[in-house]
C-alpha cells in the first residue's frame, strides 16, 4: 500500500482534529494542517515512524528552510516534495492564504 501525507500550515489549526484518512485498497492518503514548524517536523516523524509514509507533500507555504528540515528529520525513510506552481499560480495561492 502506497501511503502519502499531505501537510498544510494554518495559524488557527488543531492538529488533533484538522486531519483526515482516506484509504482505498492501495492507497492511503493522510491530510494534516499543523500550526506552525514544529507542528510540522513532529506530525512528519510520527507520520513517517509509526505510520510508515512513504511521501510527503508540503502545501506552498513551506520555505525552502522548513522543506530542509523536514527532509533531514525523515532522510531515507521518505521522500519530501512541495506544491508549488508556476509564477501565476503562486500569486493565487498567496493572495488565497494572506487576503493580499
Amino acid at each position: 500500500m502506497f501511503k502519502v501525507c499531505f501537510i498544510a500550515h494554518a495559524r488557527d489549526a488543531d492538529l488533533t482534529k484538522h486531519r483526515s484518512v482516506i484509504e482505498t485498497v492501495s492507497y492511503r492518503l493522510h491530510s494534516v494542517v499543523v500550526r506552525n514548524q514544529g507542528e510540522a517536523v513532529e506530525v512528519t516523524r510520527q507520520l513517517v515512524e509509526e505510520e510508515g509514509v512513504q511521501s510527503i507533500l508540503l502545501c506552498p507555504g513551506f520555505t525552502h528552510q522548513n522543506v530542509a528540515e523536514i527532509q533531514e528529520k525523515v532522510r531515507g525513510k521518505a521522500g519530501v516534495f512541495v506544491a508549488r506552481g508556476d509564477g501565476p499560480s503562486s500569486l493565487i495561492t498567496r493572495k488565497a492564504r494572506t487576503g493580499r
